[in-house]
C-alpha cells in the first residue's frame, strides 16, 4: 500500500513546514496584525514540535508495522529536509540564527542527500548512523530553542553544527567504503 500511515505522516510534515515558515517570517501581515508576535513564536514552535513528532512516528510505524515503501523512502528524508530548511531559513530571516551555522548545516544536508542518491543509483544504501540520529535531535532542540528565543539557543545551534559536520563525515566514510568494495 503506497498511502499508508507513515507516508501520510510524512505528507503532514511536508505541509507543516511552509506553515511554520509563514509564522516565522510573515509577522507584518495584516492577518497577524492583532496577534502579539510571541504567539507567532508559540504557533511556529507548536508546528515544529508536531512535525518533529511525525518524523519519529513515521519511521517507527514503518519499521514496526512493516509498512516501508519506496514512496516513504523518498518522502521521509524530503519532509525532514523541508522542515529543517523552513525552520533555519525562517530563523535566519528573523536574525535569530547565525548565517554561517545555517550555511554549514544546510550544505551538509544537501551534500549527504546527493550521496544517498548516488548510493541508491549504484544499488546500495548508506543508512543513518547513531551520529546522524544524534545530529537530528540536536538540530531539533536548537531549532526549538531558537524559535522560542530561549537562553543557550546559539550554543545548541553550534553544537548541532559540530554534530552535523561529524555525522556528515561518517556518511562520506561509509559511502567511500561501500563504493570501493
Amino acid at each position: 500500500m503506497i498511502l499508508n500511515l507513515p507516508n501520510i505522516l510524512a505528507f503532514l510534515r511536508i505541509a507543516m513546514a511552509p506553515l511554520m515558515y509563514w509564522f516565522l517570517v510573515d509577522r507584518d501581515s495584516s492577518i497577524f496584525s492583532n496577534i502579539d508576535v510571541s504567539w507567532l513564536d508559540y504557533f511556529a514552535a507548536l508546528l515544529f514540535v508536531l512535525a518533529s513528532i511525525t518524523d519519529f512516528f513515521d519511521g517507527f510505524i514503518a519499521r514496526e508495522w512493516n509498512q516501508k515503501t519506496e514512496l516513504g523512502a523518498i518522502l521521509d528524508p524530503l519532509a525532514d529536509k523541508m522542515l529543517v530548511l523552513a525552520a533555519f531559513l525562517g530563523l535566519m530571516v528573523m536574525d535569530r540564527a547565525n548565517p554561517w551555522a545555517i550555511y554549514l548545516i544546510l550544505t551538509r544536508e544537501f551534500f549527504i542527500t546527493g550521496i544517498r542518491v548516488a548510493s541508491a543509483s549504484k544499488g546500495y544504501s548508506v543508512s543513518a548512523s547513531m551520529a546522524g540520529k544524534v545530529k537530528t535531535v540536536a538540530q531539533m532542540f536548537a531549532i526549538g530553542f531558537l524559535i522560542m528565543n530561549w537562553p543557550f539557543a546559539n550554543t545548541l545551534l553550534w553544537l548541532a553544527v559540530f554534530l552535523t559536520l561529524y555525522s556528515g563525515f561518517e556518511y562520506v566514510s561509509g559511502y567511500i567504503k561501500k563504493a570501493s568494495n
